[in-house]
Protein backbone atom coordinates (compact mmCIF):
# COMPACT_ATOMS: atom_id res chain seq x y z
CA UNK A 1 0.00 0.00 0.00
CA UNK A 2 1.26 3.55 -1.23
CA UNK A 3 1.88 6.06 1.16
CA UNK A 4 -0.10 9.28 1.38
CA UNK A 5 1.70 12.35 0.73
CA UNK A 6 2.94 14.12 3.89
CA UNK A 7 1.48 17.01 3.55
CA UNK A 8 -2.24 15.50 3.86
CA UNK A 9 -1.25 13.94 6.81
CA UNK A 10 -1.81 14.81 10.42
CA UNK A 11 0.63 15.38 13.47
CA UNK A 12 0.89 12.37 15.58
CA UNK A 13 0.57 12.86 19.59
CA UNK A 14 1.59 9.63 21.52
CA UNK A 15 -0.48 9.96 24.91
CA UNK A 16 -3.67 12.12 26.02
CA UNK A 17 -1.94 13.39 29.33
CA UNK A 18 -1.74 16.80 29.94
CA UNK A 19 1.20 17.60 27.86
CA UNK A 20 -0.14 15.77 24.82
CA UNK A 21 -3.46 17.70 24.95
CA UNK A 22 -1.53 20.71 25.25
CA UNK A 23 0.51 19.80 22.14
CA UNK A 24 -2.37 19.11 20.35
CA UNK A 25 -4.44 22.46 21.89
CA UNK A 26 -1.25 24.56 20.30
CA UNK A 27 -1.25 22.00 16.77
CA UNK A 28 -4.89 23.10 16.28
CA UNK A 29 -4.65 26.64 17.02
CA UNK A 30 -1.80 26.92 14.24
CA UNK A 31 -4.44 25.37 11.70
CA UNK A 32 -2.89 21.92 11.93
CA UNK A 33 -4.87 18.52 12.08
CA UNK A 34 -3.36 16.78 15.38
CA UNK A 35 -4.09 12.64 15.87
CA UNK A 36 -3.77 12.00 19.63
CA UNK A 37 -3.25 7.97 20.46
CA UNK A 38 -4.31 7.30 23.86
CA UNK A 39 -3.61 3.88 25.30
CA UNK A 40 -6.16 3.79 28.68
CA UNK A 41 -9.38 4.33 28.09
CA UNK A 42 -9.49 7.84 29.35
CA UNK A 43 -7.55 11.39 28.92
CA UNK A 44 -5.34 11.68 31.69
CA UNK A 45 -4.91 7.40 32.07
CA UNK A 46 -2.12 8.23 34.08
CA UNK A 47 -2.96 11.19 36.13
CA UNK A 48 -5.91 8.87 37.13
CA UNK A 49 -3.67 5.94 38.76
CA UNK A 50 -2.61 8.49 41.42
CA UNK A 51 -5.70 10.52 41.40
CA UNK A 52 -5.40 10.64 45.27
CA UNK A 53 -2.08 12.81 45.43
CA UNK A 54 -2.35 16.18 45.39
CA UNK A 55 -0.08 18.40 43.33
CA UNK A 56 2.41 21.42 44.51
CA UNK A 57 1.79 23.02 41.69
CA UNK A 58 -1.45 25.38 41.46
CA UNK A 59 -4.42 25.69 39.10
CA UNK A 60 -2.77 28.53 37.54
CA UNK A 61 0.32 26.37 36.87
CA UNK A 62 -0.99 23.38 35.43
CA UNK A 63 -3.33 24.68 32.86
CA UNK A 64 -1.70 25.39 29.37
CA UNK A 65 -2.48 28.90 27.52
CA UNK A 66 -3.49 27.49 24.24
CA UNK A 67 -5.66 24.61 25.83
CA UNK A 68 -7.12 27.01 27.81
CA UNK A 69 -8.16 29.07 24.99
CA UNK A 70 -9.92 25.97 23.27
CA UNK A 71 -11.74 24.92 26.60
CA UNK A 72 -13.21 28.66 27.07
CA UNK A 73 -14.75 28.56 23.57
CA UNK A 74 -16.35 26.05 25.33
CA UNK A 75 -17.54 27.73 27.70
CA UNK A 76 -15.77 26.07 30.01
CA UNK A 77 -15.06 28.09 33.93
CA UNK A 78 -10.93 27.60 35.16
CA UNK A 79 -10.72 26.48 38.82
CA UNK A 80 -9.49 29.12 41.45
CA UNK A 81 -5.60 29.73 40.30
CA UNK A 82 -4.57 29.75 43.76
CA UNK A 83 -5.72 26.30 45.21
CA UNK A 84 -3.97 22.41 44.55
CA UNK A 85 -5.92 20.08 42.00
CA UNK A 86 -5.17 16.37 42.75
CA UNK A 87 -4.51 14.10 39.94
CA UNK A 88 -7.97 13.33 40.26
CA UNK A 89 -9.10 17.08 39.73
CA UNK A 90 -6.86 17.59 36.94
CA UNK A 91 -8.06 14.77 35.35
CA UNK A 92 -11.47 15.75 35.34
CA UNK A 93 -12.24 19.04 35.24
CA UNK A 94 -9.17 19.85 32.74
CA UNK A 95 -8.26 16.87 31.21
CA UNK A 96 -11.15 15.34 30.61
CA UNK A 97 -13.14 18.87 28.91
CA UNK A 98 -9.93 19.28 27.19
CA UNK A 99 -10.03 15.72 25.25
CA UNK A 100 -14.03 16.42 24.46
CA UNK A 101 -12.72 19.58 23.44
CA UNK A 102 -10.57 17.82 20.97
CA UNK A 103 -13.52 15.52 19.86
CA UNK A 104 -12.67 13.13 17.59
CA UNK A 105 -9.39 13.91 17.21
CA UNK A 106 -8.41 11.75 20.64
CA UNK A 107 -8.61 7.95 19.97
CA UNK A 108 -8.43 5.87 23.49
CA UNK A 109 -7.03 1.85 23.88
CA UNK A 110 -5.26 2.46 20.95
CA UNK A 111 -1.34 1.90 21.83
CA UNK A 112 0.88 2.28 19.94
CA UNK A 113 3.50 -0.82 19.09
CA UNK A 114 6.01 1.37 16.73
CA UNK A 115 7.27 4.25 14.80
CA UNK A 116 9.44 4.04 11.79
CA UNK A 117 9.22 6.00 8.29
CA UNK A 118 7.26 4.26 5.37
CA UNK A 119 9.12 1.54 4.09
CA UNK A 120 12.27 2.97 5.47
CA UNK A 121 14.35 1.28 8.79
CA UNK A 122 16.29 2.94 10.55
CA UNK A 123 19.35 1.75 8.43
CA UNK A 124 17.94 2.82 5.15
CA UNK A 125 18.97 7.00 4.15
CA UNK A 126 17.71 6.85 0.46
CA UNK A 127 14.69 9.55 0.65
CA UNK A 128 14.47 9.11 3.79
CA UNK A 129 13.12 12.42 5.05
CA UNK A 130 10.95 12.59 2.27
CA UNK A 131 8.49 9.55 3.24
CA UNK A 132 5.98 9.65 6.09
CA UNK A 133 6.19 8.71 9.79
CA UNK A 134 4.20 5.54 9.60
CA UNK A 135 2.95 4.44 13.28
CA UNK A 136 1.62 0.65 13.99
CA UNK A 137 -0.96 0.69 16.67
CA UNK A 138 -3.05 -2.25 18.28
CA UNK A 139 -6.46 -1.77 19.72
CA UNK A 140 -8.37 -2.80 22.74
CA UNK A 141 -10.35 -5.68 20.70
CA UNK A 142 -7.11 -7.16 18.91
CA UNK A 143 -7.61 -5.44 15.79
CA UNK A 144 -3.43 -3.78 14.16
CA UNK A 145 -3.70 -0.66 12.25
CA UNK A 146 -1.33 1.44 10.61
CA UNK A 147 -1.61 5.40 10.64
CA UNK A 148 0.75 7.42 8.72
CA UNK A 149 1.78 11.38 10.11
CA UNK A 150 3.88 14.15 9.24
CA UNK A 151 5.65 14.30 12.27
CA UNK A 152 5.11 12.35 15.52
CA UNK A 153 5.03 14.21 19.29
CA UNK A 154 6.03 11.27 21.70
CA UNK A 155 4.44 12.83 25.06
CA UNK A 156 3.89 8.72 26.46
CA UNK A 157 5.96 9.36 29.63
CA UNK A 158 6.88 7.37 32.16
CA UNK A 159 4.59 6.28 34.62
CA UNK A 160 4.75 2.92 33.38
CA UNK A 161 8.17 2.06 33.99
CA UNK A 162 9.18 2.73 37.18
CA UNK A 163 12.71 2.29 38.57
CA UNK A 164 13.62 -0.77 40.79
CA UNK A 165 14.61 -0.90 44.41
CA UNK A 166 18.16 -2.23 43.19
CA UNK A 167 20.65 0.82 43.83
CA UNK A 168 22.68 -0.39 40.32
CA UNK A 169 19.41 0.52 38.30
CA UNK A 170 18.58 -3.18 38.42
CA UNK A 171 15.75 -5.49 40.38
CA UNK A 172 17.79 -5.98 43.40
CA UNK A 173 17.67 -10.26 43.48
CA UNK A 174 14.99 -11.29 44.74
CA UNK A 175 12.70 -7.83 43.99
CA UNK A 176 10.59 -9.46 41.16
CA UNK A 177 9.82 -12.99 43.63
CA UNK A 178 8.68 -10.27 46.59
CA UNK A 179 6.66 -8.46 44.21
CA UNK A 180 3.41 -9.98 46.24
CA UNK A 181 4.91 -6.95 48.87
CA UNK A 182 6.10 -4.38 47.02
CA UNK A 183 4.03 -1.67 45.16
CA UNK A 184 6.24 1.14 43.28
CA UNK A 185 3.30 4.27 43.37
CA UNK A 186 2.09 6.09 46.59
CA UNK A 187 -0.88 3.97 47.84
CA UNK A 188 -4.09 5.28 47.98
CA UNK A 189 -4.86 4.86 51.62
CA UNK A 190 -8.20 6.13 51.21
CA UNK A 191 -9.54 2.77 50.11
CA UNK A 192 -10.40 0.37 53.15
CA UNK A 193 -8.49 -2.63 51.65
CA UNK A 194 -5.08 -0.62 50.82
CA UNK A 195 -5.75 0.84 54.19
CA UNK A 196 -5.43 -2.15 55.82
CA UNK A 197 -2.59 -3.73 53.92
CA UNK A 198 -0.70 -0.80 55.75
CA UNK A 199 -1.95 -0.26 59.06
CA UNK A 200 -0.94 -1.54 61.72
CA UNK A 201 2.51 -2.97 59.96
CA UNK A 202 5.94 -1.91 59.34
CA UNK A 203 6.61 -0.42 55.61
CA UNK A 204 10.08 0.52 53.94
CA UNK A 205 9.88 3.13 52.17
CA UNK A 206 12.94 3.04 49.32
CA UNK A 207 13.33 6.65 47.66
CA UNK A 208 14.10 10.35 48.63
CA UNK A 209 12.06 12.44 46.65
CA UNK A 210 8.38 14.26 46.33
CA UNK A 211 6.97 10.33 46.19
CA UNK A 212 8.79 9.44 49.19
CA UNK A 213 8.13 12.38 50.91
CA UNK A 214 4.23 11.98 49.99
CA UNK A 215 4.00 8.08 51.27
CA UNK A 216 5.86 8.81 54.98
CA UNK A 217 3.67 11.94 55.34
CA UNK A 218 0.49 9.34 54.40
CA UNK A 219 1.65 6.59 56.65
CA UNK A 220 2.58 9.23 59.29
CA UNK A 221 -1.47 10.25 59.01
CA UNK A 222 -2.44 6.83 58.88
CA UNK A 223 -0.05 6.13 62.55
CA UNK A 224 -2.18 8.63 64.14
CA UNK A 225 -5.54 7.13 63.24
CA UNK A 226 -8.22 5.41 65.23
CA UNK A 227 -7.28 2.38 62.72
CA UNK A 228 -3.94 2.45 62.28
CA UNK A 229 -2.13 2.51 65.53
CA UNK A 230 1.45 0.34 64.96
CA UNK A 231 2.00 2.13 61.91
CA UNK A 232 5.50 2.78 61.06
CA UNK A 233 7.92 3.44 58.43
CA UNK A 234 11.39 2.87 57.72
CA UNK A 235 12.83 5.28 55.20
CA UNK A 236 15.30 3.78 53.05
CA UNK A 237 17.92 6.48 52.21
CA UNK A 238 21.21 5.82 49.84
CA UNK A 239 23.11 8.65 50.96
CA UNK A 240 23.14 10.45 54.35
CA UNK A 241 21.09 13.10 55.90
CA UNK A 242 21.43 16.57 55.31
CA UNK A 243 20.01 20.19 55.73
CA UNK A 244 18.55 19.93 52.19
CA UNK A 245 17.09 16.04 52.27
CA UNK A 246 13.67 17.42 53.16
CA UNK A 247 13.94 19.99 49.96
CA UNK A 248 13.79 24.26 50.68
CA UNK A 249 10.71 24.01 53.11
CA UNK A 250 9.52 27.60 53.28
CA UNK A 251 12.49 29.04 50.98
CA UNK A 252 10.73 26.84 48.32
CA UNK A 253 8.84 29.59 46.14
CA UNK A 254 5.84 26.69 45.11
CA UNK A 255 4.56 26.32 48.73
CA UNK A 256 2.53 23.01 48.95
CA UNK A 257 6.13 21.24 47.98
CA UNK A 258 8.24 23.19 50.71
CA UNK A 259 5.25 21.88 52.75
CA UNK A 260 5.73 18.25 51.36
CA UNK A 261 9.42 18.12 52.50
CA UNK A 262 8.44 19.68 56.05
CA UNK A 263 5.48 17.07 56.65
CA UNK A 264 7.94 14.45 56.00
CA UNK A 265 10.37 15.67 58.20
CA UNK A 266 7.62 16.32 61.07
CA UNK A 267 7.17 11.97 59.99
CA UNK A 268 10.39 11.25 61.23
CA UNK A 269 11.01 13.99 63.69
CA UNK A 270 7.63 12.24 65.89
CA UNK A 271 8.78 8.76 65.45
CA UNK A 272 6.81 7.37 62.23
CA UNK A 273 9.38 7.12 60.18
CA UNK A 274 13.16 5.59 61.40
CA UNK A 275 15.36 6.59 58.85
CA UNK A 276 18.39 4.31 57.44
CA UNK A 277 20.90 6.13 55.61
CA UNK A 278 23.60 4.95 53.44
CA UNK A 279 21.97 1.86 52.35
CA UNK A 280 21.70 0.63 48.68
CA UNK A 281 19.82 -2.28 48.17
CA UNK A 282 21.22 -5.27 46.35
CA UNK A 283 18.99 -7.90 47.32
CA UNK A 284 15.37 -8.63 49.00
CA UNK A 285 15.74 -11.91 51.33
CA UNK A 286 12.66 -13.35 53.18
CA UNK A 287 12.39 -14.09 57.10
CA UNK A 288 11.04 -17.27 58.32
CA UNK A 289 7.65 -15.62 58.71
CA UNK A 290 7.87 -14.65 54.94
CA UNK A 291 8.37 -11.20 54.83
CA UNK A 292 10.78 -9.02 52.92
CA UNK A 293 14.32 -8.37 54.73
CA UNK A 294 16.17 -5.67 52.92
CA UNK A 295 20.22 -6.67 52.20
CA UNK A 296 22.18 -3.45 51.44
CA UNK A 297 25.52 -4.08 49.44
CA UNK A 298 27.23 -3.54 52.86
CA UNK A 299 26.20 -6.85 53.83
CA UNK A 300 23.68 -5.21 56.12
CA UNK A 301 20.08 -6.79 56.76
CA UNK A 302 17.81 -4.74 57.73
CA UNK A 303 14.78 -6.27 60.59
CA UNK A 304 11.93 -7.73 58.16
CA UNK A 305 9.03 -5.56 57.01
CA UNK A 306 5.73 -6.29 55.92
CA UNK A 307 5.07 -4.37 52.28
CA UNK A 308 7.42 -2.35 50.52
CA UNK A 309 7.22 1.14 48.79
CA UNK A 310 9.64 1.62 45.77
CA UNK A 311 9.67 5.50 44.77
CA UNK A 312 13.09 5.53 42.97
CA UNK A 313 11.86 7.37 40.13
CA UNK A 314 10.84 6.65 36.78
CA UNK A 315 12.69 5.94 33.22
CA UNK A 316 11.69 6.24 29.28
CA UNK A 317 10.39 3.04 27.42
CA UNK A 318 12.04 3.78 24.12
CA UNK A 319 11.22 0.29 22.56
CA UNK A 320 8.64 2.07 20.34
CA UNK A 321 11.22 4.33 19.11
CA UNK A 322 13.68 1.48 17.74
CA UNK A 323 13.03 2.17 13.79
CA UNK A 324 13.71 5.98 13.94
CA UNK A 325 17.38 7.55 14.74
CA UNK A 326 17.86 9.56 18.07
CA UNK A 327 20.07 11.10 19.69
CA UNK A 328 19.89 10.23 23.47
CA UNK A 329 22.28 11.20 26.09
CA UNK A 330 23.69 8.05 27.11
CA UNK A 331 23.37 8.84 30.89
CA UNK A 332 19.64 9.80 31.45
CA UNK A 333 17.98 9.27 28.40
CA UNK A 334 17.35 12.14 27.42
CA UNK A 335 17.92 14.59 24.38
CA UNK A 336 21.63 15.51 23.72
CA UNK A 337 21.16 19.04 23.81
CA UNK A 338 18.52 18.64 26.40
CA UNK A 339 20.37 16.90 29.16
CA UNK A 340 23.30 19.45 30.40
CA UNK A 341 20.57 21.59 30.98
CA UNK A 342 18.25 19.03 33.21
CA UNK A 343 21.24 17.20 34.47
CA UNK A 344 20.37 15.98 37.91
CA UNK A 345 23.70 16.54 39.35
CA UNK A 346 23.72 19.88 38.05
CA UNK A 347 19.79 20.97 38.13
CA UNK A 348 17.25 20.94 41.56
CA UNK A 349 16.34 24.83 41.55
CA UNK A 350 14.72 26.61 39.17
CA UNK A 351 18.39 26.56 37.16
CA UNK A 352 16.67 24.91 34.02
CA UNK A 353 17.26 27.06 31.16
CA UNK A 354 15.09 28.08 28.84
CA UNK A 355 14.72 25.36 25.99
CA UNK A 356 11.93 24.32 23.01
CA UNK A 357 12.92 22.46 19.40
CA UNK A 358 16.10 22.96 19.36
CA UNK A 359 16.93 21.22 22.23
CA UNK A 360 14.25 18.49 21.81
CA UNK A 361 15.47 17.83 18.03
CA UNK A 362 16.86 14.48 17.00
CA UNK A 363 18.70 13.44 13.54
CA UNK A 364 15.20 11.97 12.93
CA UNK A 365 13.71 14.90 12.13
CA UNK A 366 9.96 15.75 12.57
CA UNK A 367 10.47 13.44 15.88
CA UNK A 368 10.00 15.65 19.73
CA UNK A 369 9.74 13.83 22.73
CA UNK A 370 8.16 15.83 25.02
CA UNK A 371 7.22 16.18 28.72
CA UNK A 372 8.00 13.46 31.41
CA UNK A 373 9.14 11.35 28.19
CA UNK A 374 12.04 14.13 27.07
CA UNK A 375 13.44 14.26 30.08
CA UNK A 376 15.00 10.60 30.30
CA UNK A 377 15.81 9.78 33.79
CA UNK A 378 15.73 13.14 35.46
CA UNK A 379 13.48 14.01 38.04
CA UNK A 380 13.10 17.95 37.77
CA UNK A 381 10.23 18.25 36.02
CA UNK A 382 7.16 20.72 35.98
CA UNK A 383 4.14 21.14 33.79
CA UNK A 384 5.07 24.72 32.89
CA UNK A 385 8.28 23.23 31.29
CA UNK A 386 6.19 20.58 28.90
CA UNK A 387 3.77 23.24 28.25
CA UNK A 388 6.59 25.99 26.85
CA UNK A 389 7.95 22.38 24.98
CA UNK A 390 5.13 21.98 22.73
CA UNK A 391 4.50 25.86 22.17
CA UNK A 392 8.02 25.68 20.56
CA UNK A 393 7.53 22.31 18.82
CA UNK A 394 4.26 23.44 17.19
CA UNK A 395 5.35 26.52 15.85
CA UNK A 396 7.87 24.76 14.48
CA UNK A 397 6.16 22.58 12.44
CA UNK A 398 3.85 25.39 11.79
CA UNK A 399 6.72 26.58 9.83
CA UNK A 400 7.05 29.56 12.54
CA UNK A 401 11.01 29.67 13.42
CA UNK A 402 10.81 33.16 15.02
CA UNK A 403 8.32 31.78 17.58
CA UNK A 404 9.41 28.70 18.03
CA UNK A 405 12.97 29.91 18.90
CA UNK A 406 11.41 32.54 21.61
CA UNK A 407 11.33 29.85 24.51
CA UNK A 408 10.69 31.78 28.18
CA UNK A 409 10.76 29.17 31.17
CA UNK A 410 10.80 30.87 35.08
CA UNK A 411 10.90 27.62 37.29
CA UNK A 412 10.53 28.30 40.84
CA UNK A 413 13.07 27.65 43.07
CA UNK A 414 13.46 24.74 45.37
CA UNK A 415 14.90 26.46 48.05
CA UNK A 416 17.92 24.26 47.60
CA UNK A 417 20.75 25.24 46.04
CA UNK A 418 23.01 23.03 44.05
CA UNK A 419 22.61 20.05 41.99
CA UNK A 420 20.29 16.84 43.11
CA UNK A 421 23.49 15.21 44.37
CA UNK A 422 22.34 11.86 43.09
CA UNK A 423 25.89 10.15 44.67
CA UNK A 424 27.81 11.07 47.50
CA UNK A 425 30.57 13.69 46.95
CA UNK A 426 32.72 13.62 50.59
CA UNK A 427 34.94 16.19 49.65
CA UNK A 428 32.47 18.86 48.03
CA UNK A 429 31.47 22.01 50.05
CA UNK A 430 28.20 23.40 50.33
CA UNK A 431 28.27 27.00 51.27
CA UNK A 432 30.61 28.06 54.09
CA UNK A 433 30.17 24.48 55.42
CA UNK A 434 32.23 21.67 54.72
CA UNK A 435 30.09 18.44 53.42
CA UNK A 436 30.90 14.68 54.70
CA UNK A 437 29.14 11.40 54.19
CA UNK A 438 27.80 10.11 57.25
CA UNK A 439 28.64 6.64 58.07
CA UNK A 440 25.33 4.45 57.31
CA UNK A 441 23.61 4.38 60.55
CA UNK A 442 19.51 4.21 61.84
CA UNK A 443 18.66 7.91 62.79
CA UNK A 444 15.85 9.73 64.70
CA UNK A 445 15.92 13.11 64.07
CA UNK A 446 15.06 15.72 66.27
CA UNK A 447 12.42 15.85 68.58
CA UNK A 448 9.78 18.30 67.87
CA UNK A 449 7.72 18.40 64.68
CA UNK A 450 8.59 20.13 61.91
CA UNK A 451 5.41 22.56 60.18
CA UNK A 452 3.76 20.09 57.77
CA UNK A 453 1.23 22.12 55.92
CA UNK A 454 -1.89 21.82 54.42
CA UNK A 455 -0.60 20.86 51.33
CA UNK A 456 1.41 17.36 51.06
CA UNK A 457 1.56 15.97 48.41
CA UNK A 458 2.99 15.42 44.47
CA UNK A 459 5.92 17.17 42.22
CA UNK A 460 4.61 18.83 39.70
CA UNK A 461 3.06 16.36 37.59
CA UNK A 462 4.25 13.17 37.72
CA UNK A 463 3.65 12.08 41.32
CA UNK A 464 7.84 12.39 41.96
CA UNK A 465 10.73 10.78 41.54
CA UNK A 466 13.93 9.53 43.33
CA UNK A 467 15.55 12.81 44.23
CA UNK A 468 13.31 15.37 42.64
CA UNK A 469 13.41 17.62 45.69
CA UNK A 470 17.12 17.10 47.67
CA UNK A 471 19.73 19.16 46.74
CA UNK A 472 23.17 19.31 48.06
CA UNK A 473 26.36 17.41 47.66
CA UNK A 474 25.62 15.06 50.45
CA UNK A 475 21.58 14.99 50.35
CA UNK A 476 20.01 11.91 50.60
Amino acid sequence: MNAPPRTDLPVVVIGAGPVGLAAAAHLLDRGIEPLVLEAGDAAGAAVREWSHVRLFSTWGEVVDPAAEKLLASSGWAKPDPATYPSGGDWADLYLRPLADALGERVRYDTRVTGVSRAGRDRVVDADRESRPFTLHVSHADGREERVYARAVIDASGTWTTPSPAGADGLPALGEKAAEDRITYRVPDLRDPAVRARYAGRRTAVVGSGASAFTALAHLADLATSGDGAGTKAVWILRRGISGSTFGGGEADQLPARGALGLAAKAAVDDGHADAVTGFRTVAFERAADGRPVLVGEDGRRLDPVDEVIVLTGFRPDLTLLDEVRLHLDERLQAPVALAPLIDPNQHSCGTVPPHGHRELSHPEKGVYLVGMKSYGRAPTFLAMTGYEQVRSVAAVIAGDLESADRVELTLPDTGVCGGAGLFDAPDAAEGDGGCCTPAPQLIQLGTSAGTAGTSAGTGGTSAGTEGASSGGCCGS
